[in-house]
């Protein structure tokens, strides 16, 4: 479904990505369903809507299409306002069963990582990438791991997720 996307404001394809949420998710002991769904995680968002969501549950059954839905924050073209989708997003995990906050939480972490990666890179201009820019995506990155203190403090995933988004809101004081 990704074969064509490449990751935002690279070269690298998607596919590394999707890899890299699913490993996570595993080493988190994570099950089969849950590495299936973090594969597919942005299938319903980036590559379809409804129609990919009901191959995903004809070929894979209703938990995974269920883990799936909990991490899509839009299906539908046009989507809904950044902040709006953000903030529903964020208010959706608050009552999200473990698995789909196990597969959002090693997403958020893959993609923090990686702004993280860029910021050494390319400097600040790794901000005009993102939909919500600097601020924006600071506010939500620091939302999510509020969230996810609350809710998993004991995972080695919420803690590695606050070391990064620590250092990413150091680099933009800077």
């Amino acid at each position: 479904m990704h074969r064509k996307q490449i990751r935002k404001g690279s070269n690298v394809p998607y596919i590394s990505h999707l890899l890299s949420v699913a490993a996570l998710v595993l080493e988190d002991g994570g099950d089969e369903d849950e590495a299936i769904a973090a594969l597919l995680h942005d299938a319903v968002e980036d590559q379809g809507g409804k129609a990919t969501r009901e191959v995903i549950f004809d070929m894979f059954g209703a938990r995974v299409a269920e883990i799936v839905d909990g991490c899509t924050d839009a299906d539908t073209i046009p989507k809904s306002p950044w902040q709006e989708r953000k903030q529903q997003y964020i208010n959706n995990l608050h009552g999200a069963c473990a698995s789909i906050r196990r597969v959002s939480l090693a997403d958020k972490l893959h993609n923090a990582r990686s702004i993280l990666r860029d910021l050494s890179k390319n400097g600040e201009s790794t901000w005009d990438k993102f939909k919500g820019g600097k601020e924006g995506t600071l506010w939500y990155y620091r939302h999510l791991l509020e969230l996810f203190l609350k809710t998993d403090a004991d995972s080695w995933m919420v803690q590695e997720l606050k070391r990064i988004v620590e250092q990413l809101s150091l680099i933009s004081e800077q």
